[in-house]
C-alpha cells in the first residue's frame, strides 16, 4: 500500500494508519453501477479498498449518461460493470476489482454476499431492495442502503451489531410492505443528477466509516436529504430489528407481452388493455384502453373478465409489471401480462 496516496485521510483526527489499514483489508460490494453506484464506487476505490466487488446485469443507455458518471456516450450498449472495473482500477491500480456480470437474484445472493464484509445497495426497485436487504439479514452482513427520488434521497445503515448482540433495524422494519405501482423510478419520476452524485458519496462515506469503526454511524436511524431547499434531516428509528427474516422473500415473475405482439393481438382478438399511468401520462399520450390508475387498480379486481387478456402498461414496464404480479396474486384465475417496455417500448417499434 503507497501510504503517500492516503496522507490526506490519514492525517484525519481519529483515523490515521489503524483506519487506513482496515479500509485495506475489506471486502465491499456494490450492488448497481447506477446513479448511485458509480459515484459510490469512484470514492471507494479512491480511498483504498482492499476489494471492491460490482454487480451488474445491465448495460449503458443514453437516458443513463446524466446521472451515471462513469460512462461516456461511446459506450451506449456495453455492459456497465467491465467499463466501472476497467475505469476504477485506472484511478486506483492498487486495488482488486472484482466484477459480478450478472443479475443478483435468490439463486445467487446467498453466496454473493458470503464473499464481501459489506453491502452497498445502489438498486432502483423495490423487489432487489427487499432481497439485498433480506440477505444481508441472513448472512450477518451490514448493508449501507440509499434511495433517491426527483429531488429528495434517503440513507440509512442496515443490520449492524450492536454492542448487546441485537441487530441494528433493517428495511422491513421501516418499510413493512411498500406498493411499487405507486412510486415511478428515477426514468419515470424524473431525478435530479446532482442528488445521485451527493447520495451516491454518502454511501461511502456511510461504507468508510462502518469499516474503520469511525463517526457516528447512520445505524439506527436515517438521513433524508432534500435539494430544492437544500435541508437535511436524521430521524431515529430504533436501536434494534423487530423482524424475523429467515427466508428470502419469494420471487413471482410477472408475464409479459411484447408491443409486436400485443399489436397482433390487438387485430385478432378482444382484450382488456389498461393504463396505470398517472392522470397526466395519461393525457399526454397514450396507446388506448381503459385509464386505472395503479392505486385504484384492486378495486375495479371484481369487474376484470377471467377469460380475456389483460394487458397492464405504464411508462416503461416496472410499475406494470408490478401490478400484474398484484393482480395474478389476488386472483389467480386473471390472466394478465405486462407490456414490456410499456409506452416507451411501443413508440420505439413504431419509429422502427
Amino acid at each position: 500500500m503507497d501510504l503517500s496516496r492516503y496522507s490526506c485521510q490519514i492525517a484525519l483526527p481519529g483515523f490515521g494508519l489503524p483506519a487506513q489499514q482496515l479500509l485495506q483489508r475489506a471486502k465491499v460490494l456494490i450492488v448497481g453501477l447506477g446513479g448511485l453506484g458509480c459515484p459510490a464506487a469512484l470514492y471507494l476505490a479512491s480511498s483504498g479498498i482492499g476489494v471492491l466487488g460490482l454487480a451488474d446485469y445491465d448495460t449503458i443507455s443514453v437516458s443513463n449518461l446524466h446521472r451515471q458518471i462513469l460512462y461516456t456516450p461511446a459506450e451506449v450498449g456495453q455492459p456497465k460493470v467491465q467499463l466501472a472495473a476497467r475505469k476504477l482500477k485506472d484511478q486506483n491500480p492498487a486495488i482488486n476489482i472484482i466484477t459480478h456480470f450478472e443479475k443478483v437474484d435468490a439463486q445467487n445472493v446467498i453466496i454473493l454476499f458470503e464473499q464481501y464484509d459489506l453491502i452497498i445497495d445502489g438498486t432502483d426497485n423495490f423487489e432487489a431492495r427487499y432481497l439485498l436487504n433480506d440477505a444481508a439479514v441472513i448472512t450477518g452482513r451490514p448493508l449501507v442502503y440509499g434511495a433517491i427520488y426527483q429531488y429528495e434521497g434517503q440513507v440509512s445503515v442496515w443490520n449492524v451489531l450492536n454492542e448487546d448482540g441485537s441487530r441494528s433495524p433493517n428495511y422491513r422494519d421501516v418499510y413493512p410492505k411498500v406498493d411499487p405501482t405507486q412510486i415511478p423510478n428515477c426514468a419515470e419520476g424524473g431525478v435530479l443528477p446532482m442528488l445521485a452524485g451527493m447520495i451516491g458519496c454518502i454511501l461511502a462515506n456511510e461504507a468508510v466509516k462502518c469499516i474503520t469503526k469511525t463517526g457516528d454511524l447512520l445505524a439506527g436511524k436515517m438521513l433524508l436529504l432534500d435539494t430544492q431547499s437544500m435541508q437535511s434531516r436524521v430521524i431515529k428509528i430504533g436501536h434494534a430489528t423487530n423482524t424475523k427474516i429467515e427466508n428470502l422473500p419469494e420471487n413471482l415473475k410477472p408475464k409479459t407481452i411484447t408491443a409486436s405482439a400485443l399489436q397482433q393481438q390487438l387485430e385478432l382478438s378482444d382484450i382488456d388493455l389498461i393504463d396505470i399511468r398517472s392522470d397526466q401520462e395519461h393525457e399526454e399520450f397514450n396507446i388506448g384502453g381503459r385509464h386505472i390508475p395503479a392505486y385504484k387498480i384492486e378495486r375495479y379486481l371484481s369487474e376484470m373478465d377471467t377469460s380475456k387478456l389483460i394487458v397492464l402498461y405504464c411508462a416503461i414496464g416496472k410499475r406494470s409489471a408490478e401490478a400484474a404480479k398484484k393482480l395474478s396474486e389476488l386472483n389467480p384465475q386473471l390472466n394478465v401480462v405486462s407490456l414490456e417496455g410499456g409506452v416507451n417500448g411501443w413508440l420505439k417499434q413504431i419509429k422502427e
